[in-house]
C-alpha cells in the first residue's frame, strides 16, 4: 500500500505550513464553533480597522504631539518674560546711620529704629536679538514635528503591510476549509460506492479500506485547516479591535488578478520620491544644519528691551512708589568664546551621523527594492505554473478515474491522483493570494501602499 495514503499525505503537508503562518496566537482555538459570530470582513475594511485600533500607532501619534508641543515651547521663546516677586521682612532692630539730613534738621545724620520692611518688583523682558538662537531653534523643531509626522507615516504602512498578510493567512485557512470539505464529500461518496461494489463482489475489500484510510486523513486535514482558521481569526479579531470568538468571512475577491510589476528603475524612483522614512530623515537633516547656526549663535551677545516697576516701604524710613523703568539690555556671555566650539562639533556630528545614515537608507531601500521586486515576479511565474498544475492533475484524475472504471489501474493509483488534484488546485489558490501580499510589500518598499488605500478606501 502506497504511504501517501496511509498517512495525511501532501494536503496534510499544505495544511501545517499554512498554520507556520498563523502561529502568532498564544491560544490554541477548537474548532469553529456554529454560536460564533460571523463577520463579513473586506480587505479594505480590515485595513481601515487596523489603522484605527493599532497600539504602535497611537504612540506614534503621541510622538507627534509631543514635537508639536515643543515647537511651540521652541516659538513662545519669541514672548516677553514678565516676572513679579515681594516680599515683607522683619528685621532685628538694625542701626541706621543716614548721611543725608532729616526733614528741617540742621543735622548731617540720624538714627532711626527699623523693625520691618515690604517692597514688591515687576519686571518685562523683549528678546530683540539672541545670535538668531530663537529663530533657528523654532526652524529646527518645526523640522523635527515634520520629522515625527512622517515617522507615523511609515508605521502606518507598516501596519497595513502586517494587516494585508495577516488577512491572507485568513483568506488561505478558509480557502482551504472549503477545497478540503468539498473533497471530503467526494471521498465520502467514494466509500459509499466502494462499499456497494463490495457488495457486488467487483472489488476487493482492501480497496474499500484504502478508501477509508483516505476519507479518516482528509478528515484529519480538516480538523487541521479549521483550527488554523481559529487561530487566525484570533489574531485578526484581536489586531482589528473585533468582538473575541468572532468567524472572520474573508472577500472572495480579496487576492484576484495580478497587476503589471512595470520596471525596478521605476519602483527606485518611486522609493525616493515617496518613502517616508527618507522624508523624515531629511527633515532631520535640515534640523541639524539649524542646530549648527542655532549653536554658532552663541558667539554673539543677547539684546532685549527690559522694563521694570520698583515699591518699598519701610516704615519710619522711607517709601517708594511709581518707580517705573524702562531700557534696553545687553547681555554676553565671555565663556562663549572657548565653549561654543564644542557644541558647534558635536551638532555638525550629528548632522555627518544623519548624513550617513541617509547613505545608508538609501542602499537599503535599492536592495529591498531589487527584493521584492523579485519576489513579486517570482509569485507571478508560479501562478502561471499552477494554473498548468491545476489543468494537468484535472485531465490526470479523469484518465485515472476512466481507467480505474475499467480495472485498468489500482486503487491506490486513483486515489494519489484524487489528492495531486486537490494540491494543485490549493497552490493556485495559494500563489494567488502570494502574489497579492508581494505585489503590495513592493509598493510598501516604494513608500506608495499608504497613499493607494487612501484612493480606494
Amino acid at each position: 500500500m502506497n504511504n501517501s495514503i496511509c498517512k495525511p499525505g501532501l494536503i496534510a503537508a499544505t495544511v501545517m505550513l499554512l498554520s507556520g503562518n498563523v502561529a502568532m496566537a498564544q491560544t490554541t482555538p477548537g474548532a469553529p464553533q456554529s454560536q460564533h459570530q460571523k463577520v463579513q470582513l473586506s480587505l479594505t475594511e480590515a485595513m481601515r480597522m487596523s489603522l484605527q485600533n493599532n497600539k504602535q500607532l497611537k504612540l506614534s501619534s503621541a510622538k507627534i504631539e509631543e514635537a508639536k508641543a515643543s515647537y511651540h515651547e521652541a516659538w513662545n521663546n519669541h514672548l516677553p518674560d514678565f516676572k513679579i516677586s515681594g516680599s515683607y521682612l522683619r528685621v532685628n532692630s538694625p542701626t541706621v546711620d543716614l548721611k543725608v539730613k532729616l526733614g528741617s534738621g540742621s543735622g548731617t545724620g540720624g538714627s532711626i529704629k527699623v523693625e520691618q520692611a515690604a517692597y514688591a518688583l515687576a519686571n518685562v523682558s523683549m528678546p530683540l536679538f539672541s545670535g538668531f538662537r530663537i529663530k533657528y531653534g523654532v526652524e529646527s523643531a518645526k523640522f523635527l514635528e515634520t520629522a515625527a509626522t512622517l515617522d507615523a507615516e511609515n508605521d502606518k504602512e507598516d501596519v497595513l503591510q502586517n494587516t494585508i498578510s495577516a488577512y491572507s493567512n485568513l483568506y488561505k485557512s478558509f480557502k482551504t476549509i472549503e477545497l478540503v470539505k468539498k473533497s471530503l464529500e467526494q471521498q465520502k461518496k467514494r466509500v459509499i460506492d466502494f462499499n456497494n461494489m463490495e457488495e457486488n463482489g467487483v472489488m476487493a475489500h482492501n480497496d474499500v479500506l484504502k478508501a477509508q484510510l483516505q476519507e479518516s486523513n482528509i478528515e484529519l486535514s480538516l480538523l487541521d485547516a479549521e483550527s488554523n482558521y481559529n487561530v487566525t481569526c484570533a489574531n485578526m479579531t484581536l489586531m482589528l479591535g473585533l468582538p473575541e470568538g468572532s468567524d472572520l468571512i474573508p472577500d472572495s475577491n480579496a487576492f484576484s488578478g495580478a497587476a503589471e510589476a512595470g520596471s525596478v528603475a521605476d519602483w527606485e524612483t518611486s522609493a525616493i520620491k515617496n518613502r517616508k522614512d527618507v522624508a523624515a530623515l531629511a527633515s532631520r537633516e535640515q534640523a541639524a544644519a539649524l542646530g549648527i547656526k542655532s549653536a554658532k549663535g552663541e558667539y554673539y551677545p543677547g539684546v532685549a528691551v527690559t522694563g521694570g516697576y520698583i515699591e518699598a516701604d519701610v516704615p519710619k524710613l522711607l517709601t517708594l512708589t511709581n518707580a517705573l523703568n524702562i531700557g534696553i539690555g545687553l547681555q554676553y556671555n565671555v565663556g562663549s568664546i572657548w565653549k561654543t566650539g564644542a557644541k558647534i562639533d558635536a551638532a555638525t556630528a550629528r548632522l555627518h551621523e544623519l548624513e550617513a545614515t541617509k547613505n545608508i537608507l538609501a542602499e537599503r531601500i535599492d536592495i529591498q527594492i531589487n527584493q521584492a521586486y523579485e519576489a513579486y515576479l517570482l509569485s507571478r511565474r508560479k501562478i502561471d505554473v499552477y494554473a498548468k498544475a491545476v489543468e494537468q492533475s484535472t485531465e490526470n484524475y479523469r484518465i485515472t478515474k476512466n481507467k480505474h472504471d475499467n480495472n485498468l489501474v489500482t486503487t491506490t493509483e486513483l486515489l494519489e491522483a484524487d489528492i495531486a488534484q486537490l494540491q494543485a488546485t490549493l497552490n493556485y489558490t495559494f500563489s494567488k493570494v502570494d502574489a497579492a501580499v508581494a505585489y503590495n510589500k513592493l509598493k510598501q518598499t516604494a513608500g506608495t501602499l499608504l497613499t493607494d488605500y487612501h484612493s480606494i478606501k
